[in-house]
């Protein structure tokens, strides 16, 4: 990692700032408050006058079945919006290092046993050199990203546009906003070292099946997915074994696709025992990904 950052991907003095800041920029604090979305900055209260669209969010305009003239004058714009979000991404993490994705709940609420249980292994992450990637969001995300700055480590967000706004936590040192899931999903696989998952939703099990596929399939290559929490994971690795199996809907290989563990240690030292075993120096960490 370079010793100084170029500015326009540090993020604001209080995204820097470890811990939760006390003042906020005003352009990122209050309700009534302007809001950013790359180039543009607009107020709150301008947004219903000039947004015709309502509420629906960018995946639900594109999965939406358009005539023909529709098609025509909006689509096309659409793959130039998705070109940018590739762009910007790729630009905003090319130098990120050795990294590792954390995945879980947004509703999980600070100070429970998850949250920090989750702030522990980011901090764990950080003092061993790795960033730590989530999704932005407030709960599991939030946690790893605090144990992140916490640790000395690079604290990156992803948020996505939700029909409920969603804005990046406190603790995010470095971020990018996204409109299309698929964009951001590809950021989280195609910078990380490793998966981390922790109790979590629908969205959560999305990330952890899309992750086992593309390591199923031999899309990517055989990398750390680290389940947490026994209690919360087992009845489902269970389901796995007990249905799919005799099924023949899963092979038994597939089940040795995932580790499961309660301890912080150990997430790092099956992460670690991986760079060892496939002899990743975290220095030759950005010539891998090229």
């Amino acid at each position: 990692m370079p010793d100084e950052q170029d500015p326009e991907l540090s993020g604001s003095p209080a995204r820097r700032r470890r811990g939760r800041p006390d003042e906020q920029d005003p352009e990122l604090s209050g309700s009534s408050a302007r809001r950013r979305r790359g180039r543009v900055t607009v107020d709150p209260r301008a947004t219903a006058r000039l947004d015709r669209g309502g509420k629906r969010t960018e995946d639900e305009k594109l999965l939406t079945r358009t005539s023909r003239p529709a098609f025509i004058s909006e689509d096309p714009w659409r793959v130039l919006r998705i070109q940018a979000e590739f762009v910007d991404g790729f630009d905003a993490f090319a130098t990120l290092g050795p990294a590792v994705t954390v995945f879980g709940s947004a509703r999980i609420k600070e100070g429970s046993p998850t949250y920090e249980l989750a702030r522990a292994i980011g901090r764990r992450l950080a003092e061993a050199g790795f960033a730590v990637i989530t999704g932005g969001g407030p709960g599991v995300m939030e946690a790893a990203n605090r144990g992140c700055q916490e640790g000395g480590g690079i604290s990156v967000g992803c948020n996505v546009e939700l029909p409920h706004e969603q804005s990046l936590n406190p603790y995010v040192d470095l971020g990018v906003d996204f409109r299309y899931f698929f964009a951001r999903k590809t950021m989280f696989v195609k910078y990380a070292d490793a998966f981390v998952i922790l109790p979590g939703g629908v969205g959560t099990l999305d990330e952890l099946f899309e992750a086992l596929t593309l390591i199923q399939t031999g899309k990517i290559e055989h990398f750390p997915v680290i389940l947490v929490g026994h209690d919360y994971w087992s009845g489902l690795i269970d389901w796995m074994r007990r249905v799919q199996l005799p099924a023949g809907t899963i092979d038994a290989d597939d089940l040795h696709l995932f580790h499961l563990t309660d301890d912080p240690a150990q997430v790092l030292r099956l992460i670690r025992a991986y760079a060892h075993n496939d002899h990743v120096d975290p220095s030759e960490e950005l010539e891998l990904r090229s």
